[in-house]
């Protein structure tokens, strides 16, 4: 009998740990906060905001880009620093836009986040340190790494037709 009414509340537990790892409002202690009025961060909406200045992550399977099959470059959005090629870009079925190698070595900056029990390594524009999400080491060739990024993160532009 007690093991009964155990089994509702274990799952019940199980699924509040899965929904705060992905609250739209994360902000753990891993991250350094940034000042959302810092003028480079002025013109984000609030959610973007909450993820590049607070370590915020989205819903998986709802970003703007994660679908996105157009040629060109992917910037900050805070800075417009450019972070990512298309011709990186992969579907990882992450849930998130995902990208094997960065555009240039110093784009991005790495940091050790130990958030929700799990060992990771944080991602930053370099320029302005606004959190991007997280690299993995579980990537296709040539990197072997998975630059899992937040839409909201990120400006694409598109390659000029010529």
């Amino acid at each position: 009998m007690v093991c009964m009414l155990m089994k509702p509340l274990f799952i019940t537990a199980i699924l509040g740990i899965v929904s705060l790892s992905f609250a739209q409002t994360n902000l753990s202690t891993s991250y350094i906060l940034r000042n959302s009025e810092d003028s480079v961060f002025q013109d984000l909406s609030d959610f973007q905001k909450k993820v590049m200045c607070g370590g915020a992550t989205e819903k998986p399977f709802t970003g703007k880009y994660l679908y996105n099959k157009a040629e060109g470059i992917y910037y900050c959005a805070a800075c417009e620093n450019p972070l990512f090629t298309s011709t990186t870009k992969f579907d990882s079925g992450s849930g998130w836009p995902s990208f094997f190698d960065q555009i240039d070595r110093n784009a991005i900056s790495k940091r050790e986040d130990n958030s929700y029990g799990m060992k990771r390594i944080e991602i930053v524009c370099a320029k302005c340190k606004g959190h991007l999400g997280h690299v993995f080491e579980d990537g296709p060739e040539p990197t072997g790494l998975r630059y899992c990024v937040n839409s909201a993160s990120l400006l694409f532009i598109p390659k000029e037709k010529k």
